[in-house]
């Protein structure tokens, strides 16, 4: 888990990227989310999409008091200072009929982010890079209510698991996985993102949507998937001297991280090389 800010560069948490958070699902894990924004008040706090599922409010209403906790938080970091920016996903996309500016929250359907290092971030939740989503979306709609009878299952498989004192197995997670995965491979989905981030001349392409954390080098670009807080809990976080980790709430350790962009003595940017992962994502 992350420790709170410290007074250093090195330390500051200068920018939070969380997507996929699904509010009105019963399986979002809207704690850990709240204990991560309990620790920091950064400069940035960027929603990229999914946040409010609202495929699972218009079938059924959840909105549990939690919820409100995590309102009054966000309301408290935008009156302190934080600029907080929404994106839009495919679960919430009627915020895109709502696109705005004001003292709480800016929402537009991309951002362009720059770093404490001077990159060049473009932000977006990512699902117009999902063949699958674009041409199909009556069938996605139904993909997305088999995951949430797939998390029920895997629930109580895992309270029968428990009485019989068996290990947890993930089931949800390793058929979305597999699934998402596959829609990845067919649509191209991180070539795609690379692609765009490098036509808005942009060194770093920060999405949701597949529900699969990553941060590796496309190219010439950094393409980074902020996961999800259904079965991942994880985020992105920039500190106050560029470097950038991709945590999960609860692990010790990053799941991968960047340093800041460097320069060499002619003055060229030199290329990015992230490590491998260091925690297994839950």
């Amino acid at each position: 888990m992350l420790a709170p800010t410290d007074v250093s560069l090195e330390q500051e948490v200068r920018s939070i990227f969380i997507s996929d958070l699904h509010l009105g699902s019963r399986f979002a894990r809207v704690e850990k989310l709240l204990e991560l924004l309990s620790l920091h008040s950064p400069e940035f706090l960027y929603l990229v999409g999914d946040i409010v599922d609202g495929w699972i409010l218009k079938r059924k209403w959840h909105w549990p008091e939690i919820y409100n906790q995590l309102l009054d938080r966000l309301v408290v970091l935008a009156n302190s200072g934080t600029i907080i920016r929404l994106t839009p996903g495919n679960h919430d996309e009627f915020l895109r009929r709502f696109l705005l500016k004001n003292e709480l929250v800016s929402i537009e359907n991309e951002f362009i982010h720059e770093g404490a290092d001077n990159r060049r971030f473009v932000i977006m939740h990512g699902d117009r890079f999902d063949e699958f989503e674009a041409k199909a979306k009556a069938l996605s709609m139904i993909g997305g209510f088999g995951y949430e009878v797939i998390l029920r299952v895997d629930y109580w498989a895992n309270v029968a698991l428990r009485l019989c004192g068996c290990r947890r197995r993930r089931i949800s997670q390793t058929v979305k996985q597999r699934i998402k995965l596959a829609v990845k491979f067919v649509s191209g989905f991180e070539q795609r993102a690379a692609q765009h981030a490098s036509e808005q001349q942009c060194d770093v392409v920060v999405c949701g949507h597949i529900h699969v954390p990553s941060l590796n080098q496309v190219g010439d670009v950094l393409y980074i998937n902020l996961g999800d807080w259904i079965e991942n809990s994880t985020a992105l976080i920039e500190y106050g001297d560029g470097r950038l980790r991709l945590i999960e709430m609860g692990c010790d350790e990053a799941i991968a991280e960047s340093p800041p962009m460097v320069m060499n003595r002619k003055g060229c940017r030199l290329s990015i090389r992230t490590s491998d992962p260091i925690c297994e994502v839950a």
